[in-house]
């Protein structure tokens, strides 16, 4: 738990279409990564040097300085057995916590859940980017999508509309009315809809109250994390935030592909991070990064195909910061179907932040007890 008395609160960060970890989190001096990596290695001169074994990619520069700094932790192995390769279900997996069978209610959903059980602050849990990420998806728990905060205040900005605004919006929200009482999935749309509208008038507040001297990159990514610093900054009391960069399914054209990547990437991240320290404000908020399986060893030419064990990181003041877990071995003969092979179920890592850092029962969220580590 932070030791301040602010409510402890999680940006989940998911870099979609399977992040290289090879080429992420370098293993730089071992001969296997040579052999197996002709086309799209990188070279031991243009690393950023951990110590004598590992190495940051070349374009993390930023995220390396917070990790000279102790505010980051390197997960190694992440994943969990018999991975299908695929990202829609092993996305199903991260989000659901459920390898075995295909899950319907979402990991962050039901953190948001027990963090609010009456569901009195639509806001708790906001997913920055388009559409709704399974991972929040839980009937009953009501979770505000937003792709872009300067414009979610609803007909707000409409010339002309201003003055019937309060009119237009009660209309509106009559219109989600019929829905309810229908059917377990109408009832859920107009829910939603009814707390997309209370989020909406809330939300429109943010970007009025912020200052900042932190001027981010004109980039996706950095334009959610922006957006995040504004809400949280505006304490809004939500405590779960949710955003997604990518694709990093590099089959072809991996290394320009992967550069800009984790150009945007890191800087997005350098900046929010020195926002909140601008403000006061990092010593209750943890980020963690996770994607939804690794990529093969060996290159195909240009690109890497789809693998199974990854890393995943969290990052913040309050963090723990160094390695954790071991680094998955390159030897041919440990590998699985050519790919590194997982060794810390995610599972643990998901309760570790909702345990360690929330306070809450993790059991019930992951469905069971995994081994957690002491990053926080």
């Amino acid at each position: 738990m932070s030791t301040t008395k602010k409510d402890p609160v999680v940006v989940v960060f998911q870099l979609t279409g399977a992040n290289d970890y090879l080429n992420t989190i370098i293993p730089y001096t071992d001969p296997h990564y040579r052999d197996a990596r002709p086309r799209v290695g990188i070279s031991e001169d243009q690393v950023l040097p951990i110590d004598d074994q590992l190495a940051f990619n070349p374009n993390m520069g930023p995220v390396k300085d917070l990790y000279d700094q102790g505010k980051i932790a390197v997960i190694h192995g992440i994943g969990y057995e018999n991975s299908p390769r695929s990202h829609f279900r092993s996305m199903d997996i991260w989000h659901t916590c459920e390898p075995d069978k295909v899950g319907t209610e979402g990991w962050a959903g039901k953190v948001i859940r027990d963090l609010d059980p009456t569901g009195e602050n639509v806001l708790k849990g906001i997913n920055f980017g388009q559409g709704l990420p399974r991972a929040l998806a839980l009937r009953g728990v009501p979770v505000t999508s937003v792709s872009n905060l300067e414009s979610y205040g609803i007909m707000s900005d409409v010339p002309g509309l201003s003055a019937d605004r309060d009119k237009l919006l009660d209309r509106f929200a009559r219109m989600y009315a019929p829905a309810v009482g229908t059917g377990a999935t109408m009832d859920y749309l107009g829910q939603t809809g009814r707390d997309a509208l209370r989020g909406a008038d809330i939300l429109k507040v943010a970007p009025e109250k912020y200052s900042s001297t932190v001027e981010y990159a004109d980039t996706p990514i950095a334009r959610n994390l922006k957006s995040i610093a504004q809400v949280y900054l505006a304490d809004m009391g939500t405590q779960l935030f949710y955003t997604a960069h990518g694709s990093f399914d590099t089959h072809f054209n991996q290394p320009p592909m992967h550069q800009k990547l984790w150009i945007d990437c890191s800087r997005a991240i350098s900046d929010f991070f020195q926002d909140l320290d601008e403000h006061g404000a990092g010593d209750n908020l943890i980020m963690v990064l996770f994607t939804e399986f690794g990529r093969r060893v060996r290159d195909n030419g240009t690109g890497t195909d789809h693998g199974a064990g990854g890393v995943a990181f969290v990052i913040g003041n309050q963090v723990k910061g160094g390695m954790y877990s071991e680094y998955p071995s390159l030897k041919p003969e440990d590998l699985q179907q050519g790919d590194l092979a997982p060794n810390y179920d995610f599972r643990g890592f998901y309760a570790t932040v909702v345990d360690k850092w929330l306070g809450l029962d993790p059991a019930p969220i992951v469905g069971g007890n995994f081994e957690q580590l002491d990053f926080v």
